[in-house]
Parts: C-alpha cells; sequence; structure tokens
C-alpha cells in the first residue's frame, strides 16, 4: 500500500511531465510560478491564490490552477467537485471551516511537490 506522500509525489510527477510536454516555451514560467505559488496561498489565501491564476491568460497560470484545482476536489470534495467554478463554490458556502483548512494544506502539499520536480525536467 502507497503512502499519502508517494500519491502526492506520484500525481505531482505527472502534473509536471504533463506541463513539460504541453507548455514547451512556457515550462520555465510554470516552473518559476510553481516556486511562488505555495508563498501565494500561505500570503493571500487558496481562494484567492486560484482566483488570481484563473484571472491571468498566461498557460502556465491556467496549467498550475487546473492541476491544483484537481488535486483539491479528488482529496477533499471527492466527486462533488469537478473544476474550478465546482471547487469555488464548495470553498464558499463550506461552513466546515476545517474542510477549507484541508483544502488549503493538500494544496501546500501537492505545490511542494510540483515545485520540487519541475527542476528535474531541465536536466
Amino acid at each position: 500500500m502507497i503512502s499519502k506522500e508517494q500519491e502526492r509525489a506520484k500525481q505531482a510527477w505527472e502534473f509536471v511531465t504533463d506541463a513539460h510536454n504541453g507548455l514547451s516555451g512556457k515550462f520555465k514560467d510554470y516552473k518559476n510560478l510553481a516556486k511562488s505559488a505555495p508563498a501565494l496561498v500561505v500570503s493571500n489565501g487558496l481562494m484567492q491564490t486560484l482566483a488570481f491564476f484563473k484571472g491571468k491568460k498566461d498557460a502556465q497560470y491556467k496549467k498550475l490552477m487546473d492541476q491544483v484545482v484537481k488535486w483539491v476536489c479528488e482529496q477533499v470534495y471527492g466527486n462533488q467537485c469537478k473544476g474550478f467554478n465546482a471547487l469555488m463554490q464548495k470553498m464558499t458556502e463550506e461552513t466546515d471551516v476545517s474542510k477549507y483548512m484541508l483544502a488549503t494544506e493538500e494544496s501546500l502539499e501537492i505545490l511542494k511537490w510540483i515545485r520540487h520536480f519541475a527542476p528535474t525536467m531541465d536536466k
């Protein structure tokens, strides 16, 4: 049986590989965004950070936002959540603060792995 950390690492590796293959010339920007994203979540909050990413036109923002949304939806809300709008609705209507805290924690954990794996694609 794999641990939660292994599960996060596996998913993050798939996310980074997908970004590397799909963003081509923008992957360096994705890698830089992945470095700064955890600090944005900590200082501004998860919903504000995702909304900021959603408002950007650049592909690296959309890619990282979609990846974080996918992970948080699966880990925190299961089948009740698919995509940015559904996650935002869930989080804004959430009456259980621990669920929002879990969503933030899971986003930071997946971003940690993405941040560590992204530089390995340059080697």
